[in-house]
């Protein structure tokens, strides 16, 4: 097998980055995976070793790197809230700080660079659906600014090394994801509400359930990477990549028991501070530039999920 390309993936040990990693090696390329391992897990990425294609190193974007690449996949940052209010400062740096190492390691060997950006950098939206003109609606000094306004200075440094440095760049803005290997205790709403139920303890819901988000199924997001990845260079992007069909938090809750078949209950806590009232991408961009849409709906998605978990609950 010859290899087409040499692809670094940052946060490759990850939820997302281990499902990317994967398919980048179907792909028939070249892996080199890195990752600091605070939220990622060398189990995820455990059935990739034995792959002569792909390589793991421990490493963290806030330092530099130097290694020879043709692609990164900028993934690394503690993406939920738990974990990235755990140590604000660091998830600041390593939004920031990363990209400039990222972007400067992209400029020295003339790579394309893909950063995965995030729905938070719109705040608690007054455009609904959200596009990708909307300039957001942040608390830059609120306890998750350190995500949201770290997300967007990654974002300029993007379009300031594209400006300044003609670098290729690609920015996806990704909206809820969900599926296999997400961290079980990572306090988001999916994997929240499928350990409660697997355990039959009471699945929790924050205000009255009302609020709406949208979710996109892992390997669907995946595919939205490649194609963004393989557009020409005049696209940068930002583009939104997430499912458009909105749900209120109770109606997944409902839905996640009623697959489980759960005898959990459902109870409602105060609502965090800065917690949007609605989430859902406008994915018109993604359909005309990318022809991609997701094909993965919330039930079919949510089976898969409840089965990973519900493996992983009876190992421990």
């Amino acid at each position: 097998m010859v290899s087409d390309k040499r692809v670094l993936v940052t946060g490759g040990a990850g939820f997302i980055g281990s499902h990317l990693c994967e398919r980048l090696l179907a792909d028939k390329h070249d892996v080199l995976c890195i990752d600091n391992y605070f939220t990622g897990s060398k189990s995820n990425v455990a059935q990739l070793m034995q792959n002569p294609h792909f390589e793991l190193m421990r490493h963290d974007v806030t330092f530099p790197l130097y290694i020879e690449t043709d692609e990164i996949y900028n993934l690394a940052c503690p993406a939920s809230p738990v974990h990235y209010q755990f140590d604000p400062v660091q998830t600041t740096k390593t939004s920031v700080h990363g990209a400039i190492n990222m972007l400067g390691l992209a400029k020295r060997v003339r790579a394309k660079i893909f950063q995965a950006s995030t729905s938070e950098v719109y705040g608690d939206p007054k455009v609904h659906p959200q596009v990708e003109t909307y300039w957001g609606h942040c608390n830059p000094i609120g306890p998750r600014a350190c995500y949201d306004e770290g997300k967007r200075c990654a974002e300029t440094l993007f379009f300031d090394y594209r400006r300044q440095h003609n670098l290729s760049i690609k920015v996806a803005r990704i909206f809820n994801t969900y599926g296999p290997r997400m961290h079980p205790n990572d306090g988001r709403v999916v994997s929240n509400f499928i350990v409660q139920a697997l355990r039959n303890d009471p699945v929790t819901i924050y205000g009255d359930g009302e609020q709406t988000r949208s979710f996109c199924y892992v390997d669907d997001l995946v595919e939205a990477f490649i194609r963004i990845m393989n557009t020409e260079d005049d696209f940068t992007g930002p583009v939104n990549i997430g499912n458009p069909n909105e749900f209120t938090i109770r109606e997944l809750a409902d839905t996640v028991i009623e697959l489980i078949g759960s005898k959990s209950e459902i109870i409602s806590k105060p609502l965090p501070a800065d917690d949007p009232v609605q989430r859902q991408p406008d994915i018109t961009i993604a359909r005309e530039k990318l022809d991609w849409e997701p094909t993965i709906q919330l039930k079919e998605g949510l089976t898969k999920t409840i089965a990973y978990f519900d493996e992983r609950l009876s190992e421990n």
